[in-house]
């Protein structure tokens, strides 16, 4: 007997309720077979339910979670196994096991260790028969969830020795011997019976077992002290217990571990997988793993000898995404735990094809780890990596039945919208029906946009009488079958040879649409099935006309074994309660004629049309006569009833239904009685099926009245509990989730709450409330964050009066901060200031503390949490409910994923909020959402205080941000940018660093008229912000024109290629037409409904300037150059990225890594599929690292390379070399091939504005009246007049004059730095930067000067947050805001940005600055050599260590030795 077999019969008679996942078609059901010969010879009868294969398993087996013992049988693949962990947690404490077969690789069902309890393995079939009888005993008893994931074998090759059914059965049912795993065992070493865990007599090998217990130690050294986690103990003796009575049972040993090989190993090999090692080799021993949750360290370090120095961890996970495998962390956790002097090396591997593995390669192999001081990954057998490529789905043969009808009937206007023919096109979800009605929206559009470009072609009057006259019968016959398809190849022709005018290529465009086809979507289980009926609930609901024809399968003589949650029968009755859809129930093998006349009818029926076919069939042998049996069974007793219900009929005064059987059942007959028509099928249970009619309306009522019932009881039995206030001060948000988080949790425990910021609480009030816990983070220089500051200031005044103010207030204290963020000694003080502050005070003001202060600390191992779960419990102490045990489970948090999936495609209630006029902001997931929009919400910083004292909303207005590719714009663009800025603006605007306009101070009813003119120019804001790909950035190249126009034109498709298609942001700011009552979603055929887990950026640089900074950027592309001038292609870079959280070392910049060359022509390819990568590989729980630069670090760079090249389709060519020598912009008047002339100035941190002696606003609007060339803008936020004709110089160059534009006599230093916008707009800003830097480069410019260094250049770029828009982790010089006033001081950085800068000092203020650099600067302009930059400089004579990759970021901060 097979693995497979053995597994399916303990299945079979161990569950009340069997569910077995189906293959996809063609192939057999693997299970199927065993279960039949079972059921032939056993008495008992489980009720066993398919789920057809792309069905929701999870939802069959939540059904089922009342019975004794449900199991759960399948094949492991990544789709059935991905819908059942989505679930598995729901399922956690039912009695379920879940078998499932494997082939060679554990990657996909390993997935599901962490969701339950209990997780086993077998690799032979013997074993797969014991642990299936373990895991039900587990299952049943325990009543939890257990995985038994088993390697299939072929019948023959590998059998096991069965348990009779009686004995099978009196071993499930006899609880005697199982009492939660108590030590009630037997005849066994320290309790374990004949070696359940316990080995003795030398079995194997070895004298004390595996986990012999020896000495009372656990099998582990006796001067180590192991503590197994409680909960995790609780569970192996649980399974300690059932082991020893399935060993009763089977006569056999059921083992967590099988050690065999050396009995004194200096190398041990655990194994997670199916290995068969034939060789022996001195010093090294095997331990194979069948229990891998619960797995305890002591239990791992017991099978770990004191002799061993090196243990390799082989798991068979050829497809492994981690960087780390689940078995490795176990073994790393638990070595970890044993003294560091006897602590092993261990190794993580792959465990291939072990059969042809020999005593050599086993050598090779502890040869490689001896040479080695640090783990290795290795790999053991031949790997067979990747996955198996997607097939067309087969369409089995009786359903060809009616998909020929359909093709007889309507030939060539047969549209049949989910085809497997198109997954070639568009992919696997091709079939799906719920993408097939998008598909068909997007058609019936696309020919109402043909329509209407007849009718405007017919107006215009440019054609002749002719097309005239054709084009008049098609608007008369567009909906004939047949005259609108000749019309239409008659116009095509007569179009061709007419004026190519702009009405005439509109028709043109669309003429594929003017035929009048007949569309279809089938639904089948076998090849398109309609999980959760979506797709039929949104055609019924879309109004749209489009014809479904839903194939049921199911034999009448097999309806009750059927799930009753998918009877198909009950769709007609649910599609005809909803009054404007045809429905028709047929069956081919009882009336061909109905068939063909329903067909017909729901083709000519304008609006939905609802066919049901019946076509019994078990497999595709069954041949056409059982099927006519079949079918005949069902009509002839009701149970499938032939009709059809035309709706339009009831306009003339018909009866819309028409009863096309002779049998019907009473409840149908009753109903027809009743009424005239037929809107609902009344049972005598009145139920159809779940699926289809159940509302989520109702649903969610139902949890709403089980959760108000449940909030009634905890209020019944806690009125004598205080009401708690909890008042809460936060600028980056954390302060706010815990307090929110300790409001649910205070109300789940029955206590009433009050929840808000200090500063809506005023001391008077905080006078009358009795207990109150305060939550505040640390701001700037230990100051409370800007929402409690008002409380702040009024609780500090009334302390220094010394009075008892507060004598009734009870309180509890939380204080959040960073003990890293201020390192000196002389700011410790700084740690937690606010909460100490708070705390001390209200207990100078009469207060008493109904809690002690708590102190979170980020740097804590589970950052804040760790000081907070200190600190909650003693809150519910104090206030009698700490013995409340609280079953419900927390509201999960809402993040950006949530409210991204939520958004229908970027909509959210965008459009609501602009019409709220209570307001001038919109809701904050709304904020989220317009970044994707280019829109930013902000407020005015510097007078958010003033505001708040006058009980005010702060200065709500918002940033713009346009996406114009390359930063190429025209004149006309720079006159309406510059108009948008004075009517909708703060009369200013910014070139940014992405090389494009941004707009602030724009108010919430002036946004949709401001996105609108931008449009009118033909720029849009669309992805210029958001987790997409953001402004496409590119190098300007005044003097290379023709290779500036081919890199420019190269960044244009880039971005074009990527954009997202939503047409959320033309139907919320351009007034577009809405897709009609939410039936029809949006695609995004890149991105998906999650979009990216963060922003992504592309740059293309040309050597020998480096101005992007493109190694500072996710993608980039570098141009190569061939001898001719000609572009040849680029070297392309990824994981470059700017971004660091202040305190948080995990997060840190990066500089991208050159993969490869590419062609021009397959950039923009190869560009989606580096974003796809990160799109299905980024880590969306943790949006500090989501960048690609970490997801390429996590996964490995040749690793992400590979992923790219195999979605490719070819690998990329080696890299070219190139060279760069800068990253300053060229300043001054140069000369182009083309003889065209350009002028680049130097804008100050490229803000667009008039001041004294620099009128660069005004000045700039003149010259785009008269200029007939481009703008072209840089990412060092400077500006190119470009493409001046040698005719215009003379009033070009007037004009820089007379505005002071030309002026560019300023030291290297200015015309090399650069600052983000930060205060007072930047919501993210801890410090000034755009406002500041001038004034401190005036100050250390004379340093400069004084050294004879003023026309020198040295990067120097300030931001006011550490998110890195101005790019300072890659300069010379760095200075990033902290707190106002208070900057980190970086050094070191490449002089073109090809070296990251290091933390030289943590706080610095602006004398500290001018000290540091003034001796520094003077040693500079003395020991420089020649050609040496400042960044280079500083390394070489010792102030700080180079960066070699992100990683080493934090290594060697601070200076180094002789200068810190």
């Amino acid at each position: 007997m097979s693995s497979l077999s053995a597994v399916a019969r303990i299945a079979y008679l161990a569950s009340e309720t069997l569910v077995d996942s189906l293959p996809p078609l063609p192939s057999n059901p693997e299970f199927a077979s065993p279960f039949t010969s079972v059921s032939q010879l056993s008495r008992r009868r489980p009720n066993l339910i398919s789920v057809p294969y792309g069905g929701d398993p999870a939802a069959t087996l939540l059904r089922a979670t009342g019975s004794a013992l449900t199991s759960f049988t399948t094949l492991s693949n990544s789709q059935t196994i991905a819908r059942l962990v989505l679930r598995l947690a729901e399922l956690a404490s039912s009695p379920l096991v879940l078998h499932i077969a494997v082939l060679n690789d554990l990657s996909d069902v390993l997935i599901l260790r962490t969701v339950v309890p209990y997780f086993l393995l077998s690799t032979t079939a013997q074993q797969a028969h014991d642990n299936a009888l373990l895991a039900s005993k587990l299952a049943r008893s325990q009543k939890t969830a257990v995985v038994h994931a088993f390697f299939s074998t072929k019948e023959g090759s590998d059998t096991a020795t069965e348990l009779s059914e009686e004995n099978v059965l009196n071993f499930l049912f006899d609880e005697k011997g199982l009492v939660n795993g108590s030590n009630d065992h037997t005849n066994g070493v320290n309790g374990h019976a004949n070696g359940v865990n316990g080995h003795s007599g030398g079995t194997n090998g070895h004298t004390n077992g595996v986990n012999g217990h020896t000495n009372g130690t656990n099998g582990i050294d006796s001067s180590e002290d192991v503590e197994d986690d409680g909960v995790a103990l609780q569970l192996f003796r649980a399974y300690e217990a059932a082991a020893l009575n399935t060993l009763k049972a089977v006569r056999r040993p059921i083992r967590p571990f099988t050690l065999t090989g050396s009995s004194e190993p200096t190398t041990i090999i655990f194994i997670l997988g199916k290995a068969s090692f034939e060789a022996s080799v001195e010093g090294l021993s095997f331990v194979d793993v069948s229990l891998l949750s619960p797995l305890l360290p002591s239990r791992i370090l017991g099978a770990i000898p004191s002799t061993v120095t090196s243990v390799i961890v082989l798991e068979q996970v050829q497809n492994w995404s981690l960087k780390w495998t689940p078995l490795y962390l176990e073994v790393v956790s638990a070595v970890q735990q044993r003294n560091h002097a006897t602590r092993p090396t261990v190794h993580s591997g792959v465990l291939g094809d072990s059969t042809q593995i020999t005593q050599v390669e086993l050598l090779k192999v502890l040869q490689k780890i001896s040479q080695s001081t640090s783990p290795l990954r290795l790999r053991l057998g031949s790997t067979n990596e990747g996955k198996v490529p997607f097939q067309v789905p087969h369409i089995p043969k009786h359903e060809l039945s009616y998909t020929k009808i359909l093709a007889h009937l309507f030939r060539e206007r047969l549209d049949i919208s989910n085809s497997p023919n198109l997954i070639p096109a568009q992919g696997e979800l091709a079939t799906s029906p719920e993408f097939a009605l998008g598909r068909v929206r997007g058609q019936i559009d696309e020919r109402t946009k043909l329509l209407t470009a007849v009718q405007d072609l017919l107006q215009s009057g440019n054609i002749n009488s002719e097309l005239h006259t054709l084009l008049s019968k098609w608007v008369l016959a567009k909906d004939d079958d047949i005259r609108s398809r000749s019309l239409g190849q008659q116009i095509t022709q007569k179009l061709e040879l007419a004026n190519p005018s702009v009405g005439v290529q509109r028709v043109l465009a669309l003429r594929s649409h003017f035929p009048s086809v007949s569309r279809w979507i089938i639904g089948s289980d076998a090849w398109s099935y309609d999980l959760g009926s979506s797709g039929l609930h949104h055609a019924i609901a879309s109004g749209l006309n489009v014809n479904i024809l839903i194939l049921d399968t199911l034999p009448y003589s097999q309806r009750n074994s059927a799930d009753p949650t998918r009877r198909k029968h009950d769709i007609g009755l649910y599609a005809m309660n909803h009054g404007d859809v045809y429905v028709a129930s047929v069956a081919i093998y009882s009336s061909y004629a109905q068939v063909l006349q329903a067909l017909i009818e729901a083709d000519k029926f304008n609006g939905p049309s609802v066919i049901l076919a019946y076509l019994p069939y078990e497999n595709e042998d069954v041949p056409a006569l059982g099927i006519l049996k079949e079918t005949k069974l069902a009509v002839d007793a009701g149970y499938w009833p032939l009709y059809r219900w035309d709706p339009s009929k009831e306009l003339s005064g018909e009866e819309p239904f028409t009863l096309d059987s002779d049998a019907v059942k009473n409840d149908l007959q009753a109903f027809l009685d009743r009424q005239n028509h037929l809107s609902q099928l009344v049972r005598s249970k009145p139920q159809l099926a779940t699926e289809l009619v159940s509302s989520l309306g109702e649903t969610v009522k139902e949890i709403r009245k089980k959760k108000a019932l449940h909030s009634y009881n905890d209020l019944l039995t806690n009125l004598d509990a205080p009401p708690l206030t909890i008042l809460y001060a936060s600028d980056g948000g954390n302060a706010e989730k815990v307090a929110k988080r300790l409001s649910n949790r205070a109300q789940a425990r029955g206590l009433s709450t009050t929840l808000s910021t200090m500063d809506t609480m005023s001391l008077e009030s905080l006078r009358q409330e009795e207990f109150v816990a305060f939550i505040t983070s640390t701001a700037g220089q230990g100051e409370p964050p800007q929402n409690g500051r008002q409380l702040f200031k009024a609780i500090n005044a009334a302390a220094a009066n010394e009075s008892d103010l507060l004598s009734n207030l009870r309180y509890a204290v939380l204080g959040m901060g960073d003990s890293h963020y201020w390192p000196r000694p002389e700011d410790t003080h700084y740690y937690n200031k606010p909460g100490k502050d708070l705390d001390a005070r209200l207990e100078k003001l009469g207060g008493t503390r109904f809690a002690a202060l708590g102190l979170s600390d980020d740097q804590d191992a589970d950052g804040y949490q760790t000081g907070y779960k200190v600190w909650e419990p003693q809150l519910w102490k104090a206030l009698g409910v700490d013995s409340i045990e609280v079953t419900e489970a927390e509201p999960e948090p809402i993040t950006n994923e949530h409210i991204k999936a939520a958004s229908n495609y970027l909509r959210g209630t965008i459009l609501e909020g602009l019409e709220d006029n209570s307001t001038g902001s919109l809701a904050p997931s709304d904020g989220q959402l317009t970044k994707f929009h280019g829109i930013y919400q902000q407020d005015d910083r510097d007078i958010r205080d003033e505001r708040l004292a006058q009980g005010v909303e702060p200065a709500f207005a918002f940033m713009i941000r346009v996406r114009m590719p390359g930063g190429v714009c025209t004149p006309e663009q720079w006159l309406t940018i510059n108009q948008i800025a004075d009517e909708h603006g703060s009369g200013t605007f910014k070139i940014t660093t992405r090389q494009t306009f941004q707009f602030h101070g724009v108010i919430k009813r002036h946004l949709k008229s401001a996105i609108q003119d931008i449009n009118r120019v033909l720029l849009d804001t669309l992805a210029a912000c958001g987790d997409v790909n953001r402004n496409v950035v590119c190098s300007s190249i005044p003097t290379m024109s023709k290779l500036h126009a081919q890199v420019y034109q190269f960044a244009v498709s880039v971005s074009q290629h990527l954009v997202p298609r939503t047409t959320a942001y033309h139907e919320i700011w351009l007034d577009k037409k809405l897709v009609a009552g939410e039936a029809l979603k949006d695609h995004e055929p890149l991105y998906g409904e999650f979009y990216l887990p963060r922003k992504f950026k592309v740059a293309i640089a040309v050597p020998p300037t480096n101005d992007v900074d493109v190694f500072a950027n996710d993608l980039g592309f570098i141009a190569i150059v061939d001898g001719n001038g000609e572009l040849a292609g680029f070297n392309v870079t990824v994981g470059g990225g700017m971004g660091v959280t202040h305190g948080d070392k995990k997060t840190y910049p990066r500089t991208g890594d050159i993969i490869g060359f590419c062609t021009p022509e397959q950039g923009k390819y190869i560009a989606e599929k580096v974003m796809l990568t990160q799109r299905d590989n980024g880590n969306r729980a943790d949006r500090k690292n989501a960048r690609v630069k970490y997801t390429i670090d996590r996964m490995g760079l040749d690793v992400f390379k590979s992923e790219v090249e195999k979605r490719l389709g070819y690998q990329l060519q080696p890299a070219k070399p190139s060279a760069f020598d800068r990253n300053v912009d060229d300043y001054g008047w140069s000369t182009g091939e083309d003889g065209r002339h350009h002028f680049t100035m130097f804008i100050e941190n490229g803000r667009i504005q008039d001041e004294s002696g620099k009128e660069f606003k005004s000045g700039l609007r003149e010259i785009a009246k008269i200029h007939k060339g481009a703008f072209r803008l840089t990412t060092n936020q400077h500006l190119l007049i470009s493409d001046i004709p040698t005719e215009d110089l003379p009033k070009i160059k007037n004009l820089l004059s007379k505005y002071k534009m030309d002026n560019l006599s300023h030291s290297g230093l200015r015309l090399s730095s650069s600052a983000c916008v930060a205060f007072p707009t930047c919501g993210l800003a801890m410090a000034e930067s755009e406002r500041y830097l001038p004034i401190l480069v005036d100050k250390v410019e004379k340093i400069c000067e004084e050294n004879g260094l003023r026309n020198d250049a040295i990067v120097m770029r300030m931001t006011g947050c550490p998110n890195g828009c101005a790019r300072p982790y890659v300069a010379e010089i760095a200075f990033i805001g902290k707190a106002p006033g208070v900057y980190l001081m970086l050094l070191g950085g490449g002089y073109y940005g090809q070296r990251l800068n290091k933390i030289y000092r943590e706080t610095v203020t602006e004398p500290e600055i001018l000290d540091i650099l003034k001796p520094m600067i003077e040693r500079y302009a003395l020991e420089r050599n020649d050609g040496e930059h400042f960044g280079d400089w500083t390394i070489r004579a010792g102030y700080i260590a180079a960066t070699t990759s992100g990683k080493e970021w934090y290594h060697r901060m601070g200076g180094e030795e002789q200068f810190a």
